[in-house]
């Protein structure tokens, strides 16, 4: 995935760490009972792709490749030369 470069735009790390954080508040707030906050850390957790997804569409996602794609050329097998 890293020759794709899958995630690595200003889009992707946003909505990627607007989730963590989202996360990371309902995590807290399991341990401090505290059921309101586990909802909000959630809906937080909810709204990171979404952004990611806008920040995409407003250009701060992955360019369109440009590049021409190269024939896939067929290799032929070659034989041990040991017969059966």
């Amino acid at each position: 995935m890293s020759g794709s470069a899958h995630g690595h735009t200003t889009a992707a790390w946003t909505g990627v760490g607007i989730s963590f954080i989202g996360f990371m508040v309902s995590g807290v707030a399991m341990v401090v009972p505290s059921p309101v906050l586990v909802i909000v850390g959630l809906v937080v957790a909810a709204v990171g792709p979404l952004v990611g997804k806008a920040m995409s569409v407003a250009g701060y996602g992955k360019k369109p490749s440009t590049h021409t794609t190269i024939p896939v050329v067929q290799k032929t097998p070659v034989s041990s030369g040991v017969s059966s």
